[in-house]
């Protein structure tokens, strides 16, 4: 990492900053003037503003362009990148079509997720001096460890080998850092999520605590943790603890929904179904001059999806705003989900609209007609507030959901026995769907009908070995595209190298 990329890291985030809360009325803080690492963090006030900072970048999943469910679904093969042409956003599209390189990665997927590192090295670093409650204070750190874990294991699967730290760079050390073997990284997440585990709570009180890490999260995250690296047997005793019987309400409170439609319900944030979930808000009053900046708050993966020149032209027609037109759906995944219960919530067939005259809208790049209904952008979540209207949507998004751990834990008993089944068939009778015998097929597709759009897909087929067939169309290379490029600026007069197969 150069020293101009984490050069922001080095300020102390003194500005007001919210905390993901059961409603849309972020938790303030107020400056009362500008403050130095040095003489901040004297309180637990203060404290609990660095754990405040530490959580922001949990927003990358689905804020600003460069978000990590439109990249991932653009890389898979049920969705393409899409916008309005070929050259619109040459990143996501060079990863659609994987003729990504070192100058084509946005910068951001390095520097963010590192920026998350660094806040959590400076929490931790400064919790033992500050005089408060023991039991909150082992709460921050646990906090500080699971996202910390979070923000390592985002780059190590996306990047392999990477620089790896604990304790945050002197700026000499920026150029001589060498990166770490991925093996490294992950037995430092493990201990990390381990450590944190038993000083988080087991519920919140949603009202003043909606968004943070419960224990059942950080257990859920080990879970997947241990699922990547292939310790199948660690993973499924992880799920186990977190999806408690199947069908039923676990330890920590969660529960499918019985309707699947109601996960996308925009009011219906951190409901019993969800683990870990990505906050936003209408209330940032986002604008174009310092969107992306890591201060806006909305849901861009919002504008992004919607199909562009969107209008109803009959009662017929739902009221959705706008778009970019990003993540067309492929006709393969319609297919996927043509006659599945699913079908309805999660994709919009804007061009079956268009043909019966109920609506009208501007195809844009590799158009189906397909749109990704889940995220899509509505008339009446247009915020009323300050900023664009565009930047400022406030839908939440799914990090991870019980759906998504009860097909997990299935896989990780390699699709056998009784509970694998049990698991399988709770996904699948929660939508009215019969129970089929259990596989790791019959798994990996329930994923990518329950989870289609959410950023899931790219990963499942990498980590199950399918992605060198499935993505060979779109030009996937076994034994280089399985990680990304490291962007060119860390590489350039560092001691960072490039991954082998992008020399």
């Amino acid at each position: 990492m150069k020293t101009r990329i984490l050069k922001r890291n080095l300020i102390i985030l003194t500005a007001a900053v919210a905390l993901y809360s059961c409603s849309d009325d972020f938790l303030v803080v107020d400056p009362a003037g500008t403050y130095l690492e040095d003489n901040y963090y004297k309180n637990e006030e203060q404290a609990y503003t660095g754990v405040v900072a530490a959580y922001d970048v949990v927003r990358k999943q689905s804020g600003g362009f460069e978000n990590m469910i439109s990249i991932l679904n653009a890389g898979s093969d049920d969705f393409y990148a899409g916008g309005g042409n070929s050259g619109d956003g040459a990143g996501i599209q060079s990863w659609s079509n994987y003729t990504i390189n070192p100058s084509l990665i946005p910068q951001s997927y390095w520097s963010d997720f590192y920026q998350g590192v660094f806040r959590a090295n400076v929490l931790l670093a400064k919790l033992p001096g500050v005089p408060m409650d023991d039991t909150v204070k082992a709460r921050f750190a646990a906090e500080a460890k699971a996202l910390r874990a979070y923000y390592y294991f985002q780059l190590v699967t996306m990047f392999g080998d990477i620089p790896f730290y604990t304790t945050n760079l002197t700026p000499d050390q920026f150029y001589t850092i060498q990166k770490s073997p991925a093996a490294d990284v992950y037995a430092q997440i493990e201990t990390d999520l381990l450590e944190a585990i038993p000083d988080l709570p087991a519920t919140l009180n949603l009202a003043t605590e909606a968004g943070r890490l419960n224990r059942g999260a950080a257990q859920a995250i080990l879970g997947k943790v241990y699922l990547f690296e292939h310790k199948n047997a660690e993973a499924a005793a992880q799920f186990a603890e977190v999806n408690g019987t199947p069908g039923g309400t676990n330890q920590y409170g969660n529960h499918l929904l019985a309707n699947y439609a109601d996960l996308w319900v925009i009011d219906n944030k951190y409901n019993a179904e969800s683990i870990f979930e990505c906050a936003h808000t209408n209330k940032s009053n986002a604008d174009w001059s310092w969107w992306g900046s890591g201060y806006d708050e909305g849901n861009s993966l919002n504008v992004m999806v919607g199909p562009r020149g969107y209008s109803a032209t009959t009662s017929n027609a739902p009221n959705y705003r706008t778009g970019w037109s990003f993540n067309p759906a492929t006709l393969d995944l319609v297919a996927a989900l043509n006659g599945d219960p699913r079908m309805d919530a999660t994709l919009a067939n804007i061009g079956g609209l268009a043909a019966a005259g109920d609506a009208a809208y501007s195809p844009g790049y590799k158009d189906t007609g397909y749109f990704l209904k889940k995220f899509m952008p509505r008339t009446t979540d247009v915020t009323d507030g300050g900023g664009s209207p565009d930047l400022n949507f406030r839908q939440n998004t799914y990090i991870i959901r019980l759906a998504d751990t009860y097909l997990m834990e299935a896989e990780a008993l390699n699709g056998q026995g009784a509970r694998a089944q049990a698991l399988l068939d709770a996904v699948r009778a929660r939508v009215g769907l019969a129970s089929i015998p259990v596989s790791l097929d019959a798994i990996y597709l329930e994923r990518r009908k329950e989870l289609a759009g959410e950023g899931h897909r790219w990963h499942d087929l990498v980590r199950s070995g399918k992605a060198a067939t499935v993505l060979a169309p779109r030009g996937f290379v076994a034994g280089k595209h399985e990680h990304w490029p490291i962007p060119l600026n860390e590489t350039l007069n560092t001691s960072i190298t490039q991954n082998p197969a992008y020399n």
